[in-house]
Formats: C-alpha cells, structure tokens, sequence
C-alpha cells in the first residue's frame, strides 16, 4: 500500500514536471530565443537605429516626424520604410551549419555588420548581418558572435534583405536628381554626344529666356514650350545606386563617351551637372542595348547610379523640341 502511495506520487510528480516543462517551452524558439530571435516587438516603435562595420557607423535617428541620417540629411522614406519591415518581420529560413559558416564567411572574412535598435535610450534589439551572395536572402545573421548562424528572410519579401543594412548615406538620402522650381533656374544646358546639332542651351532672365544652340542664340523657339521644359526640373529621380558593380566596370563605364551631360545653374549660381551613358542588357548570352534604363553620374558623388528612360525622358529634349512645326 505504502509502496502504491509513492508510485502514485512520483507519476503525479513526473505530469506535474512535464507540464511546467511545457509551458516553460511554449513559444520558444526551436532554436532557442537567446540565439534566434531576430525580430522586434511589434508594439515597439524604434526612434534610432545604429549600424557599425569596423570604424564605420552610421545611424537614423528620428527628428520629430522625421529621420535624419547621421543627424544631418533627411532619410528617403520608402528606406525607412523597408528597414522598419524587415525589423518588425524577420524571421528564420534556415539554420547554417558550421561547414557552410567558415566556407561562406570565415573564409572569406566577411565582416559583419552589427545593428542596434533603441527606442529612445532603451536597446530593443542587437544581431549581427553577414552579407553574403551564398543565397537569394544576401544574408547569414547571429545574435552574438558565438550564437548560432541563420539565414533570415521576410515572409513575402524574396528578394534580397541583407542589402537593407547599409552604411553608405548615399543609399539613405532621397533619390532625387533634381528638385528646382522654374523660377529657382538661371540657365539649362543639355549636349548630346551621339547628335551634337541637337544640343541647346536655355538661359533664363526673370522669365526673360534666351535659347542658343550652345554658341549662338536663336529665334523662333515657342517661350511656351520652354517654360514648360523648365518645369520638368521639379522632380527628377533616380531608381537606385550601383553600388555592386565592380570598379574596373566602373572605370569603363566613365571612360566611354557619354550620351548626355546636362548642366543646370542655379539662380543662386550652384551648378548640378548629369552625366548619362548608355547601357547594355544581357538576353539568352547576347548583348544588346538596354532601351529601359541607362548609367548616371553627377559632380557631387563618385557613386554611379541607375536612370529609368521614364523619369529621365521629360529633359532628354532636341533642340527641335523647342520650334513649332
């Protein structure tokens, strides 16, 4: 009987341990929530976030209902955008074995980028993010550097999020070219390389224009026409940087003729010069022009960007353009 009575109590014993157990675990991380978890908690709203490479850092802090990069330029919104997604929604796709971590990056001494997220002064979040080409994700990330690795991805989202983690301000920055009211102009230039007789210049007085053929002025142009090539200057973007391509690419690119150059002088003298080359697409091994997108470059970057024919078209005028038929 006294024998019965203490089995019993060890069974009662053992569910009561079990479920204790269960609940302990419950939620957790198959991989434990010490090394895998990634994401933030959605009711929390970050107001800074700090990524560090080695000696470089870089932070987006939010100023009242805006974010400054680096506490100096308004952000690009759709970055901040992204950046708070990717934060609020990662999640693991795969773990990584340690034969794939030290082929992938140990080997190739990848360092990593480690990203703090605070609201206010309090850390919600540390992790670690490897870029990597070694999946479609571009990233292996760790809490810590002795944690377990994974592939992490946005539920969604397949493209490539490790590209989010970027400590170039460039990529943070609006991707506008120019932003200038017709009244803000002093002067328009645009030569065209591959048809130097369409080239022209605009120079604008007050609304008083004069129109030259970029050595002597001409008569006849429609002022109505040129009013509203000014107005195109508005709002001129960009579709994104080319910050993967390889520098011998690059020197080739810069040291082709160009397509374009336009130059834009301010009415407070401050000139922004375009420069445009054609681009080529690669279709089933061959090579041909690309009609949707060409190379870009301005004075104020060495950085060379991506223009969609689109947004660029509205200034890519002849000089014709500017006589009635």
């Amino acid at each position: 009987m006294i024998m019965n009575k203490i089995i019993i109590r060890k069974i009662l014993l053992f569910i009561l341990l079990a479920i204790i157990l269960y609940f302990v675990l419950k939620g957790r991380s198959p991989f434990g929530n010490d090394n895998s978890s990634f994401s933030i908690d959605q009711k929390k709203e970050p107001t800074r976030i700090e990524f560090s490479d080695g000696s470089r850092k870089l932070s987006l802090e939010k100023k009242g209902e805006s974010w400054l990069v680096n506490g100096k330029n308004e952000t690009r919104k759709s970055s901040v955008l992204f950046i708070m997604r990717v934060l609020k929604e990662i999640k693991i796709k795969s773990p990584v074995s340690p034969e794939l971590f030290n082929t992938e990056i140990t080997e190739k001494r990848i360092t990593p980028v480690k990203v703090r997220v605070y609201e206010q002064n309090r850390l919600l979040k540390s992790f670690l993010v490897y870029k990597t080409g070694s999946n479609p994700y571009g990233n292996i990330m760790k809490i810590r550097e002795r944690s377990k690795p994974f592939v992490v991805y946005v539920p969604g989202y397949e493209g490539d999020i490790g590209s989010a983690f970027i400590l170039n301000e460039l990529f943070w920055q609006p991707f506008t070219l120019f932003n200038l009211l017709p009244s803000e102009i002093a002067s328009v230039s645009l030569e065209n390389f591959s048809d130097p007789s369409s080239s022209f210049s605009i120079i604008s007085n007050n609304y008083r224009f004069a129109v030259t053929d970029m050595t002597s002025e001409l008569s006849g142009w429609d002022s109505s026409l040129v009013k509203r090539y000014l107005s195109y200057f508005t709002w001129i973007p960009f579709e994104a940087w080319a910050f993967d391509i390889s520098r011998d690419e690059k020197q080739k690119i810069e040291s082709e003729q160009p397509f374009i150059r336009i130059t834009v002088t301010g009415a407070n003298s401050k000139k922004s010069i375009l420069t445009l080359w054609e681009r080529e697409k690669e279709e089933n091994g061959t090579k041909t022009k690309d009609s949707d997108r060409l190379w870009g470059k301005t004075e104020n970057s060495d950085e060379l960007f991506i223009m969609r024919y689109f947004d660029v078209d509205p200034i890519l005028k002849k000089r014709s353009y500017f006589f009635p038929e």
